[in-house]
């Protein structure tokens, strides 16, 4: 069969795909199987998602199409229409995420004991209480700011939660309008003290409402109502303009809190005036705005997974120790005796912490090379860094200042590290710096060794406890060459294109993927069929798509694990008839990068820190590295298997772009992939010659 395989008939757009992605987060907000309180922290991050989604996603199509931009994707729809498509999308999910916290999970947790109280509603005891606050923790931090002749419509910032106050003086009827700022920087929720052995909080807005007339005596208050806006917040970065990459950054992190206003959320009680002052104000069409029934900034609610109530939250676990490492306390020689395989956060974090904390004190480390793409506050790995420094070791830190959203902490730890004497690069022009990678160079006798950990997650140990990441430690020569190419073309003017083992983007990645793919078609045969597993993120790219489909249109068997975005469109007779795809969203994110292939009864596994998607195999560093100690590939063969299996939390798609779960035959066991998991972690360590999973 001859198909042109570039029609657009044959991708799912980018955005819209990104939009059933965050549905799933807020299916799960739905699923009373979660603890009562976990549901809630899903509507909390479905709403931060959306925030980002905006501020990036939705921010750049805007940005298309004021530039009357005419590049077509691959799925063939225009900026203008997808916007359209994401506002009437998003409207309906937005409604059914505030009825589904107004309807079901506020009132399940009052009846647990956990409320929000209606200010008006307080017993007399702790109205006394929340008036004295106001006056002396709230009131002082506010700025009213009115809007007239003389005063300009304020510069609000980004993500701002604000009221909107009409009023009028008592012996004129002109009409006046004053904004004031909700301080981001107080708590949204305010404890009560205790009613009848309740957990009760007022909602900060709230209480700035019933006081708002202390701001403007002598002024009527006519009407209150809240609003939120969000800008555009991507970093356009002329890297080839700046002198000094940090103090580029920096500036554009200024700009862009000025920037333009892309999304306006209401509340419902807000008069049509109000809303069409700010619509005019803030040059929106009503297709960005968002009336909100409930609360605005339901990301806010994330604060309150801080109340004690252990029933009604996820239980608690240990992460499990590998027993190698317990038994060896030289983490050096236990990875010379061979790799090492940690899956987190069901193998634990802190092997991770204690590999570079070690080679910080041990007298043989001569030098420590790490890249830093995220790390969290009080980070021990970059405290270890400093450390080694201390110790006189060379140490080498690569920050990333482009990764979004952490610009500013990256910006902080890397003036920290270099007043510390840290070599602190900051990658490559016009590239981002995504690898994973940590290596120690140690003498050993007469010669030196190079240490590795390389990884699909970031040296933070606040995500590692949510986020399912793989990581390896190894000693292998090879690699360890590859680890200084790799080093030494992010530090100086190296071009290396050759590796022993690593696949590099922009340079190698692409080509190796899809060389491997190619293989499995030229080796597929019907005594021993060929079969591609992929574990990923996202899957973007056209030509990766396409090379897909080539091999789906072979017979190859290929099985897609995408918990996000995925452009790929299953189920077409005779072209992707043989691909399935399917999302697993759980309690923990799902973000290991795994490329499984087998063909000529032998498997090829790698693993890294890349997804298929242009940004990845075009504008970023990355690094996919082989997996090639037996009984690692055995483990990470049992933990594909696994995640193949999983039937609670799977959503397959369909070749119309939906989600949903697989019917399951009256004698199907109900598997749980993450809960599995967490089972066996409990166990650990489990002996690898007791695995079982795929071949």
């Amino acid at each position: 069969m001859s198909e042109n395989l570039k029609s657009p008939k044959y991708y799912f757009n980018r955005e819209l795909s990104w939009i059933k992605f965050n549905e799933r987060v807020l299916e799960e907000a739905e699923d009373t199987r979660h603890p009562l309180l976990e549901r809630l922290k899903f509507i909390s991050i479905f709403s931060s998602n959306l925030d980002e989604f905006y501020m990036i996603r939705v921010s750049g199509l805007n940005e298309q199409v004021y530039a009357n931009i005419r590049d077509i994707p691959a799925d063939g729809l225009p900026p203008r229409a997808v916007l359209n498509r994401i506002s009437a999308e998003v409207h309906q999910l937005v409604a059914k995420q505030a009825r589904l916290l107004d309807e079901d999970i506020l009132p399940k947790l009052k009846r647990k004991g956990i409320r929000i109280r209606d200010t008006n509603s307080l017993r007399k005891p702790q109205s006394q209480y929340l008036a004295d606050y106001f006056r002396e923790k709230i009131f002082p931090v506010l700025t009213p700011m009115a809007i007239d002749s003389s005063h300009p419509f304020p510069i609000l910032k980004n993500l701002s939660l604000n009221l909107m106050v009409q009023l009028r003086e008592s012996y004129k009827n002109e009409l006046k309008t004053a904004v004031v700022p909700i301080p981001g920087q107080l708590p949204r929720f305010i404890p009560l003290p205790s009613d009848n052995g309740k957990t009760d909080f007022v909602i900060l807005e709230d209480v700035m409402k019933k006081y708002v007339d202390q701001l403007f005596p002598k002024l009527k208050i006519l009407d209150i109502s809240e609003f939120r806006i969000t800008r555009n917040a991507d970093l356009q970065l002329a890297e080839a303009e700046a002198d000094d990459l940090l103090k580029f950054i920096e500036r554009e992190i200024r700009k862009r809190r000025l920037a333009t206003v892309i999304r306006l959320e209401v509340s419902r009680d807000m008069p049509e005036s109000a809303r069409q002052f700010l619509m005019e104000n803030m040059d929106l069409k009503e297709s960005s705005v968002y009336e909100s029934p409930t609360y605005l900034d339901l990301s806010a609610f994330m604060s309150l997974m801080k109340v004690e109530a252990p029933e009604i939250k996820d239980q608690p676990f240990l992460p499990a120790f590998e027993k190698r490492l317990l038994k060896q306390p030289n983490i050096f020689k236990a990875i010379r005796d061979g790799d090492i395989l940690l899956h987190h956060p069901y193998d634990s974090f802190n092997h991770v912490i204690d590999f570079v904390s070690l080679a910080a004190e041990d007298p043989k480390v001569l030098a420590i090379k790490q890249t830093l793409y995220r790390t969290s506050g009080n980070s021990p790995i970059v405290s270890a860094l400093k450390k080694a420094v201390e110790n006189g070791k060379s140490v080498t830190a690569l920050i990333e200042l482009k990764a979004r959203f952490d610009e500013e902490n990256n910006i902080s730890w890397a003036k920290d590290l270099e007043e510390t004497g840290v070599n602190v690069i900051y990658g490559l022009m016009g590239l981002k710096t995504h690898c994973k990678i940590s290596m120690v160079v140690r003498q050993e006798g007469d010669s030196f060794r190079r240490y590795l950990h390389l990884s699909t997650g970031n040296y933070n140990a606040t995500t590692a406890k949510i986020y399912t990441d793989l990581s390896l430690f190894t000693a292998d020569k090879e690699m360890g060459e590859d680890a200084s190419g790799l080093f030494n073309l992010l530090t100086g003017f190296s071009q290396q294109e050759d590796w022993n083992k690593f696949l590099v983007a922009p340079a190698t990645l692409r080509k190796g993927i899809t060389k491997l793919i190619k293989e499995c078609v030229k080796n597929h045969k019907k005594e021993t069929p060929a079969r591609i597993i992929m574990v990923m993120n996202s899957l973007v790219d056209p030509d990766m798509i396409q090379e897909l489909y080539k091999a789906s249109m072979k017979g190859i068997k290929i099985e897609l694990i995408i918990r996000g975005i995925c452009c790929l469109k299953p189920d077409i007779p005779e072209v992707s008839e043989n691909i399935t795809v399917k999302s697993i969203v759980g309690r923990f994110l799902e973000h290991c990068r795994i490329f499984y292939f087998k063909h000529s009864g032998k498997s090829t596994i790698y693993m890294g820190s890349a997804d298929l998607m242009q940004r990845n195999l075009n504008r970023r560093v990355e690094l996919v590295f082989p997996v090639e100690d037996p009984k690692i590939k055995h483990r990470v063969r049992h933990i594909i298997q696994a995640l193949l299996d999983d039937t609670e939390k799977s959503r397959y798609l369909d070749a119309e772009g939906k989600y949903g779960p697989r019917e399951l035959g009256s004698n199907s066991k109900k598997i749980n992939v993450q809960e599995h998991l967490l089972k066996e972690s409990k166990e650990k360590n489990i002996g690898l010659d007791t695995i079982t999973g795929i071949g």
